[in-house]
């Protein structure tokens, strides 16, 4: 799998540690960016295909 470095506000990556974790919604930091950014990506489907652009 390809790495990926990004520049993220300190506050976010609290926001998203809150949610990390034993017991919790992710496993992994990593878990929950990837999670993230294919719920947007299906949005973005969604959006596409409201407006006949797929």
């Amino acid at each position: 799998m390809p790495k990926v470095t990004v520049d993220i506000p300190k506050h976010i990556i609290d926001d998203v540690n809150t949610h990390v974790g034993d017991g919790k919604k992710f496993v992994s930091f990593s878990d929950a960016v990837r999670t993230a950014l294919r719920k947007m990506l299906d949005q973005f489907d969604e959006i596409d295909r409201r407006r006949g652009r797929l």
